[in-house]
């Protein structure tokens, strides 16, 4: 199993940063969010020098507008292309939003028969990230937001996904069930680790409510080959490059030893 940072987890600090001190903590690669360092630049140049500092395993394709990127199937389709070029093996997406009105992403979404074939190219793992729900009314915004539909979708259409602990965490606190129902299907590739509790989204592990080390330990059991990301809120850290290097070292050491075998 690789351990991956996200980048979004301090992303307030320059991208090379963020890659030196994933380095330092112990990662075995990163998850670039396409954000705002990635309009007005070449990016193919800008993901191939950050990939020498350490391997990038993953791409989070834009979940805003940017500028040159286009709307949200351009941006994905872009994110894929990047991918390909530049040897990441998989880019992560964003359902669409109902409350946003993204009616024209959600139709081409429905018209796609084989993600991987016609998205992926056959060449890069095409994953789908369930979504949280937020607000007074614990309302899901995104389509998709039932874990049984989001597994009939996925299935049906060669579509891989990235499951979101807090996010699923958001809706049901016990969410090891609806975990165990995404992961039977074989199609998680990608895991966005971290906690959730009081309202609040990628928390630390143990400062939210949920059984995360259940959670680590049956992907023990079960022998997960893929992905684990670590996305935390920059909020949880202080401005202190050297402290988060060390906490962030602190977490790693408690993933590799809930996840790794007493004989590896």
């Amino acid at each position: 199993m690789r351990i991956s940072l996200s980048h979004g987890t301090i992303f307030t600090f320059p991208l090379g940063r963020v890659m030196g001190m994933a380095r330092k903590a112990g990662f075995d690669g990163v998850e670039l969010v396409i954000n705002h360092d990635f309009q007005k630049v070449n990016c193919k140049k800008l993901i191939r020098e950050l990939a020498e500092i350490l391997p990038i395993n993953s791409l989070h394709a834009p979940f805003m507008l940017l500028d040159d990127w286009g709307n949200p199937v351009d941006s994905l389709k872009r994110s894929v292309e990047l991918a390909a070029e530049c040897g990441v093996p998989l880019v992560n997406f964003h359902p669409p939003s109902w409350v946003g009105v993204e009616f024209g992403f959600w139709r081409w979404m429905y018209r796609i028969t084989d993600f991987q074939k016609e998205v992926g190219q056959g060449g890069v793992i095409v994953t789908l990230e369930n979504m949280p729900w937020v607000g007074r009314f614990k309302i899901n915004p995104h389509i998709l937001s039932q874990t049984g539909k989001l597994i009939d979708f996925i299935q049906e259409r060669n579509l891989f996904m990235t499951f979101d602990c807090t996010h699923m965490g958001s809706g049901k606190a016990n969410f090891i069930n609806d975990f165990y129902l995404c992961y039977n299907t074989g199609r998680i590739r990608n895991i966005h680790f971290s906690d959730y509790g009081h309202g609040r989204e990628h928390l630390l592990p143990g400062r939210g409510i949920l059984p995360l080390t259940r959670f680590l330990n049956h992907l023990r059991n079960t022998g997960y080959n893929d992905t684990l990301t670590l996305e935390l809120s920059p909020a949880e850290f202080p401005r202190d490059e050297r402290i988060i290097v060390e906490s962030l070292k602190e977490i790693l050491i408690y993933l590799r030893k809930e996840t790794e075998h007493p004989s590896s």
